[in-house]
């Protein structure tokens, strides 16, 4: 075949593109294969006891059990309508989590939730934190993730978030070690130069305690206009990320103080308010191969007092977890022990219901069988990308991931990350 471009003209596309290169390698690495939890849970700070977790599943059975039974609320919620997941399959899963690890990630709050005392009584609280959570870590008992909310940067309460940080972060540094889930909450961020100075902290908190470069790590509570929408036009969100300087984890929706900040009355202030699909959405493009997660926020509409009221919050919260999930964010928050029910059912339902049509998809995509779709390697990786994570929240087995895909779980869980293809299978 003819060309007539000599090699110079590859040498000097390869010169002017280096940089760009190296800014896509460095600022959207992709996904580093950490686990995501599919919900996060706050707890204020004077209430946390090492036996929270499991407290709170068993409040989650209780009321279940109240209702007739998970299977009963999964009927009523409508979890797995429409699929091949059977309520009762759904309640064995769930009733085994509840049990289990009826929390993911847990947030010792000291901000909103925990309210504002005098130093001595914050001082104290985080002390007895400190000293309940080194006790479910030694037992074992802990949450895969937990970590806590301090007060934000703004002026006035800026000094006693880095007091509440330092305390929480060096605490548990002399009584142990760090838990390997750690997550620290950086709330109302308003500015880039917040984000800066956290990351400073984080180093200051590193050598103070010698740890190693980088040990320290924290998310971003997106609750204000000034994150989505600076003065100059941009969405400092997305600078955030960079600026965080590899210490972003993640990226959280603050519903209420979101919506109240644009004037949106109590009434009206939702997780699916078009105000918080517009943030959301900008935050989603913001974290798009960054490897940075992302967090919808809270209702708090929650299922307690008469049955009819806990039924519609039931409903509610299903239907707002599985709204989520469907958009593509992958996590939210839980406020009570009785939204770990429909969180669960809701979640185990979406990954249930995905499940077959996916691993038959990545089955004939795999092996290059006969089908009536002709999928791309980046839907293979969202078909792997369904099942994996499905398995990582206790959705789906090793078994039924197995024998639908016809391949092992490691390769399912290399192909969600891109790490493997079709063609070296």
């Amino acid at each position: 075949m003819t060309r007539r471009l000599d090699d110079a003209v590859l040498t000097d596309v390869d010169r002017r593109l280096t940089a760009a290169d190296a800014l896509l390698v460095n600022q959207y690495p992709g996904d580093d294969g950490r686990r995501q939890p599919i919900h996060t849970v706050y707890v204020p700070g004077n209430r946390y006891s090492a036996t929270m977790p499991a407290d709170w599943g068993a409040i989650a059975l209780g009321t279940a059990k109240d209702a007739g039974g998970l299977d009963a609320v999964a009927a009523l919620v409508g979890a797995g309508s429409g699929t091949d997941c059977a309520p009762e399959t759904l309640a064995t899963l769930v009733e085994n989590k509840l049990t289990t690890e009826p929390i993911e990630d847990l947030r010792i709050d000291f901000e909103d939730g925990y309210g504002t005392f005098d130093d001595a009584t914050e001082d104290a609280d985080v002390a007895q934190a400190v000293a309940a959570l080194r006790m479910a870590l030694d037992a074992g008992t802990s949450t895969p993730f937990v970590g806590t909310r301090f007060k934000c940067f703004e002026a006035g309460t800026r000094a006693r978030g880095l007091r509440t940080l330092d305390m929480f972060v060096s605490g548990l540094v002399e009584s142990g070690g760090l838990p390997d889930g750690l997550t620290l909450t950086l709330p109302k961020v308003t500015s880039v130069d917040q984000v800066e100075a956290m990351v400073d902290v984080a180093s200051a908190l590193e050598a103070a305690n010698g740890l190693p470069d980088g040990r320290i790590r924290f998310e971003v509570q997106v609750e204000t206009p000034q994150a989505i929408l600076g003065a100059d036009g941009r969405a400092p969100v997305a600078q955030f990320i960079h600026a965080g300087q590899g210490r972003v984890s993640s990226l959280h929706y603050g519903t209420y103080d979101y919506s109240a900040s644009l004037g949106i009355a109590a009434a009206y202030q939702s997780m699916e308010h078009p105000a918080a699909d517009h943030a959301k959405n900008v935050m989603q493009l913001a974290v798009a191969g960054t490897g940075v997660h992302m967090s919808d926020g809270s209702t708090n509409i929650l299922p307690v007092g008469d049955p009819d009221n806990v039924a519609m919050a039931w409903k509610l919260h299903a239907r707002l977890v599985r709204r989520h999930l469907e958009r593509g964010i992958y996590q939210g928050w839980d406020m009570h022990p009785a939204q770990l029910v429909t969180r669960y059912l809701a979640t185990y339902a979406f990954y249930r219901g995905a499940f077959a049509p996916a691993a038959t998809r990545l089955r004939n995509y795999v092996h290059q069988l006969d089908s009536t779709v002709m999928d791309e390697p980046a839907t293979a990786r969202a078909l792997a990308n369904v099942i994996h994570r499905g398995s990582v929240c206790g959705a789906l087995t090793t078994d039924e991931i197995e024998t639908a895909t016809d391949l092992p779980k490691s390769t399912v869980r290399d192909i969600a990350l891109g790490r493997t293809t079709r063609s070296n299978q």
